[in-house]
């Protein structure tokens, strides 16, 4: 490939590979191509973690497994980098330092890096959602609004962006007699 490959075409190449598999975890060829990909484009996280992943599952004949674990360990750090921390890569490589290296304490720390910025992903989520269904104004929007503003209380009980969405929800359900007034028991 002359240039830098596009987006399309990274994935192109990553769904080529899953589709190269046949009846065993990891087939070769899924492999060569998975190897091929990431050394084309480096910095294509999803390539990485595909290729630690089926890495692990694979039994590469002739080649000793603190190998594919040194290459799989390789792969999972170059992916936390390349996708700036991304949650699920943080995830793989705790799994991997856990169950292959025995480093549990690393691994915590890795975890609890990723759930704390899946938890931002997910609070901005909600709030853009919560934000969405008000602006829907519809009974069947505004029913899931307070559905969701019930779980967003209990798991963000602080968080002043997405209680100020809640109570905006709250406010257009009462509007619209979907609940009692805020007066009212």
């Amino acid at each position: 490939m002359a240039g830098h490959p596009t987006a399309d075409e990274l994935m192109k190449r990553l769904l080529a590979t899953r589709e190269a598999g046949d009846a065993t975890p990891a087939s070769p060829e899924q492999l060569r191509l998975l190897r091929e990909l990431t050394r084309d484009a480096p910095t294509f996280a999803p390539a990485l973690l595909e290729l630690a992943r089926l890495l692990q599952l694979a039994e590469e004949p002739g080649v000793d497994p603190e190998v594919t674990f040194t290459e799989v360990q390789r792969l999972l750090e170059q992916s936390v980098s390349v996708s700036r921390r991304n949650p699920a890569a943080l995830v793989e490589l705790g799994y991997f330092l856990d169950v292959i290296r025995g480093r549990e304490d690393d691994a915590m720390t890795l975890w609890e890096e990723g759930s704390s910025h899946a938890l931002k992903t997910l609070e901005q989520a909600w709030a853009g959602m919560l934000r969405g269904l008000g602006d829907t104004r519809t009974k069947e929007s505004l029913e899931k609004g307070l559905r969701l503003a019930e779980r967003a209380e209990k798991v963000f009980p602080d968080s002043p962006r997405l209680l100020d969405e809640v109570e905006l929800v709250r406010e257009y359900a009462r509007q619209d007699g979907l609940m009692k007034p805020a007066s009212e028991p």
